[in-house]
């Protein structure tokens, strides 16, 4: 068992970190009841709250089912990172199809793309080849810059780029056919276009169909993507060691209605996933206990709210303010994006 007093470094073992094997194999143990659960919750909750506003149509309902619908949508983007690491089901093919059918697709990603791009994360977190170091390294910045962050989230305009750079990517590069260019547009993104043409449908059958605009892409285009640039903030961020993985990344405290509108299935609890990646999210509260009573839980970075993190994120001075622009390059991915397909410079 680790020591508290133990010299840091990037990567521990499960037997170093947990050293009791009973309470081990309980907290890298998966349950396909419990995926197929989590995935239902988030489903039932998104189209509950499209329910919301058909029985009680006024701007409050309105506001409040795309605030509920965008957080289930980053849910969605959890659970298929849980699938990504084999942790939502018990065995690698449900990781994969039905993650991708329930999870991946409607939000416009693919398990097995995700997989290959973000166990290269885990490897080397914080560390010059960590592929979502562009996500931290800009921190902290201005207030200004990160009210127009924020503004460009929630109007649309970085969802909107994102996709079209995606979609673009998807035909391939120019002059290789229509034939060629149609077979990887199918390979990328034709499980998340027949996705998205049966949440349509759905739509249309039990609402109308202009439900799938105002509450399945309106949302995916505004709060759902600043709430994923807020979750990217917290958990690497300015933290204190890049090279101690208890430090390295960030546990954020969530009440119910952080877990509710901002931190659904467990996200919060960073430090523990890159402790041991491969236990389930509904088991990181766990590992947590299990770290606390181990004498541990004073070598985790954790912050007390969402709120301290932007504090924080947001500290330099706006007198040091430099506006940038915002540039996506539609042939490499998005850095740190559940998406794959495209890819964002820093911008300020």
């Amino acid at each position: 068992m680790l020591s508290p007093d133990a010299a840091p470094k990037l990567r521990y073992t499960a037997r170093e970190l947990v050293s009791d094997k009973a309470r081990l194999e309980k907290l890298q143990r998966r349950s396909n009841l419990i995926g197929l659960a989590l995935i239902a919750h988030s489903w039932g909750l998104i189209f509950a709250a499209m329910a919301l506003f058909y029985v009680f149509p006024n701007p409050i309902s309105f506001v409040l089912a795309i605030a509920i619908i965008g957080a289930r949508q980053l849910g969605l983007a959890i659970l298929m990172h849980d699938a990504a690491h084999n942790a939502l089901f018990r065995t690698l093919s449900w990781n994969n199809t039905l993650s991708d059918a329930l999870c991946g697709h409607p939000m416009m990603a693919r398990t097995d793309a995700y997989r290959r791009y973000h166990l290269v994360h885990h490897t080397n977190t914080q560390q010059d080849n960590d592929p979502d170091l562009i996500l931290s390294k800009p921190f902290p910045i201005t207030r200004k810059s990160l009210r127009r962050k924020l503004i460009r989230d929630l109007t649309g305009q970085t969802g909107y780029q994102q996709r079209k750079a995606q979609i673009l990517n998807a035909f391939g590069p120019k002059g290789i056919g229509v034939l060629a260019s149609l077979k990887q547009f199918n390979t990328k993104l034709g499980g998340a276009l027949l996705a998205n043409l049966i949440i349509l449908a759905i739509c249309s059958a039990a609402f109308h169909w202009s439900y799938y605009l105002m509450f399945w892409v309106l949302p995916f285009l505004t709060y759902h993507m600043a709430i994923t640039r807020l979750r990217n903030i917290a958990e690497h961020a300015i933290v204190p060691d890049d090279n101690d993985a208890f430090r390295s990344s960030r546990t954020t405290h969530a009440n119910w209605l952080a877990r509710i509108f901002i931190a659904p299935y467990w996200v919060n609890y960073h430090v523990e996933h890159h402790l041991l990646m491969h236990v389930p999210c509904y088991r990181l509260p766990l590992l947590q206990k299990t770290l606390t009573e181990a004498g541990l839980s004073d070598r985790r970075e954790t912050v007390p709210s969402y709120w301290d993190v932007l504090r924080r994120a947001s500290s330099r001075s706006d007198s040091e303010d430099e506006p940038g622009d915002l540039v996506h390059n539609g042939r490499n991915r998005l850095k740190g994006n559940f998406s794959d397909g495209f890819s964002q410079t820093p911008t300020s």
